[in-house]
């Protein structure tokens, strides 16, 4: 019974993440649009009157920055002219639509991202420091001062990934795969694949929120020892 929990929660945590990177890499095998990814941003930006937002190239990954008003692009996957390279161009460019319209749940998580880190090694500090201060000056409160450690550094970023999920599901299925069909920057034959890229997308933060979860169970446990 044991063995099967952990198959379940192995392929419950790892399952979608794995999935993800194998449709993500399947439809970027193949090139047959007549432009990349960073040529769809910038038309689509463009077509949206969203001028004030420009795109680069980032090694780092795919992702909108709110502040910057920038589109940060991978050249090793939007580089392509493949459908993942021009669907997660489209959803980047999703996340520059919501932030025009002033979308709730994205301004709420870049407030969150702002302060997530500053909170989480906050927390981190108390759970290296508190054992040794306990151990120092008996310190009553230091049950209270492990909590506050582990609640910071492992709660902070289950709770931004929360806040994303909405985010993802929102930027790339009512922005992003509306634009492409309405566009025609894509054949209607493709329009299952490119669902199924946005999936694969939304599932990566999924699979992040579970494994965050599964950080605060096995910290629980931990505490009730």
């Amino acid at each position: 019974m044991i063995i099967i929990l952990i198959v379940i929660a192995i392929v419950v945590l790892f399952g979608p993440q794995l999935w993800a990177k194998q449709v993500l890499a399947r439809h970027n095998r193949e090139e047959y649009f007549s432009g990349d990814g960073f040529e769809l941003a910038r038309l689509l930006l463009a077509q949206a009157g969203l001028t004030a937002v420009t795109v680069e190239t980032s090694p780092a990954g795919d992702h909108y920055d709110p502040q910057k008003k920038v589109i940060r692009l991978n050249p090793a996957t939007c580089g392509r002219r493949s459908l993942t390279a021009v669907v997660v161009a489209a959803h980047e460019v999703g996340h520059a639509m919501q932030d025009h319209t002033g979308y709730a749940p994205l301004k709420t998580r870049t407030r969150m991202m702002g302060n997530a880190v500053k909170i989480e090694r906050i927390g981190a500090g108390l759970l290296l420091v508190v054992p040794v201060l306990t151990a120092l000056t008996r310190i009553p409160a230091a049950g209270f001062l492990m909590f506050l450690g582990g609640f910071a550094s492992l709660c902070t970023p289950l709770l931004v990934h929360l806040v994303t999920l909405p985010c993802e599901f929102d930027a790339s299925f009512k922005r992003a795969l509306p634009a492409l069909s309405a566009g025609s920057y894509i054949p209607q034959e493709d329009i299952p694949a490119a669902r199924k890229v946005l999936t694969a997308c939304a599932l990566t933060y999924v699979a992040a929120a579970l494994m965050g979860l599964l950080n605060i169970w096995r910290w629980i446990r931990l505490l009730r020892r």
